[in-house]
């Protein structure tokens, strides 16, 4: 078991001599992306060892990108939908995981304030754009689907996965149990707000479209005021909350982050816009044939928003909470997670109400009534193991297995 120590007070006062305007601990101002995590665990071990070889978690990335040629190639060449579709998805992947790596490169060179407001807008991105093109496509469905999805994923997959890795090397795992009870009623009220048109709708005989759609509007502009109001308590009034001080090497970090020069902020922006750009595009192609090929499948539009669009669009985050696990960094993990799902009720969930308003597609937060009790499950399910601050792996099967059972109800679930 690793052994880790609070950084002493000196080192801070060297560390902020030499680099001022770089914080000695990890980045974490608004833990509400895998991303995030990223940039906290490269300020905590990128400068504190030496370079190692290329790894097997940067090889995958680079070998999946023969999928963005071949994608490109499957669709000129007519092979068929679903060559496209299953080249399209694949080419997702390695994309998301450049955008994530870009967006964590530029967060560490800015610093903690602009770096965080960056993890904030571009921690989801892969989600928030194929989201975005799925709504111009008018697959409202699917896009509806899509958000309970990424929330069920996160708080149910995502945490999952980290708790019963970590767990299977340590035999009980701690975390601050303040950051998950702050996160987790931030998504209770989130949920709720999110569930407030669905209930209206099956309490009452409101069944006209137009007010529907104006209390969407209005739950998602107060779900956009509490995301602004989140960000300010993270990375003003109540940071500390998010800064994690436990370091392997005090001294070593110091002489790692001498040695070893920041990344390059133009090139990791270009990385950054190209991977954005390249997403939106696989995207597209991967949008335009999901229709035809999960009906043939036999996938439902709420399974396949649900379940299918989730689990392409964040592998990234997948690999990340689980790398973080086993390294014992329990409070970077469950804020991440936790925060990962708050994301995309209060920002992205807004978004798209908002974006849809403004192209023509309107969308309301008018869900499936099996979705609200899903997220109302996952969120309480949540909530009573993260609200302990100790964690271990039959935490995570618990998880997990809500998970599953919850992904074969959807898919069984009728039209």
């Amino acid at each position: 078991m690793e052994d880790t120590a609070i950084i002493p007070g000196s080192f801070l006062n060297q560390f902020s001599k030499r680099y001022p305007g770089l914080s000695p601990f990890p980045l974490s101002p608004f833990p509400f992306s895998p991303s995030s995590l990223r940039v906290s665990a490269s300020l905590r071990f990128k400068y504190s060892f030496p370079s190692r070889p290329m790894t097997l978690k940067t090889l995958i990335p680079l070998v999946l990108l023969v999928f963005v040629p071949i994608s490109i190639a499957a669709d000129l060449l007519h092979w068929g939908n679903f060559a496209v579709f299953v080249t399209s998805g694949l080419a997702i992947i390695p994309l998301a995981i450049w955008l994530g790596t870009a967006t964590e490169k530029v967060a560490v060179v800015t610093g903690p304030s602009l770096g965080g407001l960056v993890n904030a807008l571009f921690g989801n991105a892969t989600e928030l754009i194929i989201a975005l093109v799925a709504l111009k496509n008018g697959l409202i469905d699917i896009v509806e689907a899509s958000i309970t999805g990424s929330i069920l994923s996160a708080l149910l997959l995502l945490l999952g996965l980290a708790m019963l890795s970590g767990g299977l090397r340590y035999k009980e795992q701690e975390f601050k149990p303040v950051l998950a009870r702050v996160n987790g009623s931030s998504m209770t009220l989130a949920v709720t707000a999110i569930a407030l048109p669905t209930m209206v709708i099956y309490t009452s005989n409101i069944v006209d479209a137009d007010t529907i759609h104006n209390l969407s509007l209005v739950v998602a502009s107060v779900l956009i005021v509490v995301y602004g109001l989140t960000l300010l308590f993270s990375l003003k009034t109540h940071s500390y909350l998010y800064e994690v001080g436990l370091v392997d090497e005090a001294d070593s970090a110091l002489e790692a982050a001498e040695e070893k020069p920041l990344p390059q902020l133009p090139l990791w922006i270009g990385v950054l816009l190209v991977s954005t750009l390249a997403v939106a595009f696989e995207s597209d192609l991967f949008v335009s044939v999901i229709e035809p090929e999960t009906a043939r499948l036999g996938l439902t539009p709420l399974f396949t928003g649900v379940i299918l669009i989730p689990l392409i669009s964040d592998v990234a985050g997948y690999v990340t909470v689980v790398r973080l696990a086993v390294k014992n960094q329990m409070d970077l993990t469950v804020s991440t997670t936790t925060g990962d799902s708050l994301l995309i009720a209060l920002f992205v969930a807004p978004v798209l109400v908002f974006v849809g308003q403004f192209i023509g597609q309107p969308i309301d937060l008018n869900f499936n009534p099996f979705e609200v009790v899903a997220l109302a499950i996952a969120v309480t399910i949540n909530n009573l193991i993260s609200f302990g601050g100790r964690s271990n792996w039959l935490d995570g099967t618990l998880l997990l297995a809500t998970y599953i059972v919850l992904g074969v109800a959807f898919y069984y679930h009728p039209i």
